[in-house]
């Protein structure tokens, strides 16, 4: 029988860092679209809905017809290594375990998490655990705050570790829409992207939406995705009139965020303009909502719309300045802590393991 992690006193600590990102399916199927539509559609924190109402359109409409149509759009975007989103969010994992061990004394362990599908929130957290991880700073990879997906990242951590008798110390990083590395990291992708393709007539900062009601209920995500635009904006000289901010990926017949990314592009196609420039902020790694959606689906439209071209510039994803954001970001969170603490040494936890082993042993004593 395996022991109990809180049962080993003498482990070695570490500083456990859960990535975590939204999710993605196990393949590009029906079947595994209807499991991880289940699992994202019935969260709460995404739909505001009594469940009363709810779950009957939930598994009696949308579970019925939306996996087959879904699947066939991942399909498009499917690797031979799996969705894009988790081989990157694998990779800023790796990356990040290894820019960390180079600038922390103590020992530190990354995992990735997903908030729906596999390797779960849940799973990730208990390979942390059994590493030693008597702290854990939670970094949620969603730049702009939101209950729909900082929150609901938050509710799956505290879930578990209800069910565990010896709880880490526990951080989380809240958003980082105003992050210094994180915005010149972004207008380093985007000049880039302009000294390679040339420079299209309008940026358009696309920003996943959520339903308008949750910001008059409160939630700051769409002031925190304006202020990330302004900021960009300003890191990258723009004048008013060369950029605008809109929101995609609406579900549903209520108003959402607006403007809305399809409608702006059709309209600026119709008004004359024949090339822009689309970049996603809001999104850590590419995924579906930015190579199909943005690069496929929306290019398509304003092609059709009367546009020339549309050139979708890519998230940051494992980009060494992304990383490097991210790191900085850890670094600050984690101060304080003894992984963290310039005078940390292996032969110091050693003697506090030792002490607590020659304890246990004379508590042990008939």
């Amino acid at each position: 029988m395996k022991p109990d992690p809180d049962a080993i006193h003498a482990q070695r600590p570490c500083l456990g860092i859960l990535l975590a990102n939204l999710g993605t399916p196990d393949a590009a199927t029906p079947q595994a679209l209807r499991r991880y539509l289940a699992q994202f559609l019935s969260d709460p924190r995404v739909i505001e809905l009594p469940r009363v109402l709810w779950k009957p359109i939930l598994h009696g409409v949308i579970l019925r017809t939306r996996p087959k149509r879904s699947a066939a759009l991942y399909a498009k975007i499917w690797t031979e290594q799996g969705s894009p989103l988790l081989v990157t969010t694998r990779r800023q994992a790796e990356r990040l375990q290894a820019s960390l061990t180079d600038v922390l004394p103590g020992p530190v362990k990354v995992e990735p998490a997903m908030r729906y599908g596999s390797p779960s929130i849940g799973d990730a957290m208990e390979r942390l655990r059994e590493a030693g991880a008597r702290r854990l700073l939670v970094l949620p990879l969603y730049p702009q705050y939101s209950a729909s997906t900082t929150a609901s990242t938050l509710d799956a951590v505290i879930e578990r570790l209800g069910r565990w008798r010896w709880q880490p110390e526990l951080r989380t990083v809240s958003g980082y829409h105003e992050e210094p590395g994180y915005i010149e990291a972004l207008a380093g992708r985007v000049r880039a992207h302009w000294a390679e393709h040339g420079r299209g007539e309008r940026l358009i900062m696309s920003f996943h939406g959520i339903p308008r009601r949750y910001f008059l209920a409160g939630d700051p995500y769409h002031c925190f995705c304006h202020k990330t635009a302004r900021l960009l904006a300003g890191a990258l000289e723009l004048g008013d009139d060369a950029w605008q901010v809109t929101f995609q990926s609406r579900f549903g017949k209520a108003p959402w965020l607006q403007p809305y990314t399809d409608v702006t592009l059709k309209s600026l196609a119709r008004a004359g303009v024949r090339k822009v420039d689309v970049i996603c902020p809001g999104f850590a790694a590419d995924c579906l909502e930015t190579l199909e959606e943005i690069a496929g689906q929306n290019r398509d439209w304003f092609i059709e719309a009367g546009g020339q071209e549309l050139r979708y510039i890519p998230a940051l994803n494992d980009d060494d300045a992304h990383i490097a954001a991210l790191r900085a970001l850890i670094q600050r969170h984690v101060q304080g802590w003894e992984e963290a603490d310039p005078a940390w040494t292996q032969a110091a936890v050693d003697a506090r393991i030792e002490l607590t082993r020659t304890r246990a042993a004379m508590l042990n004593q008939p």
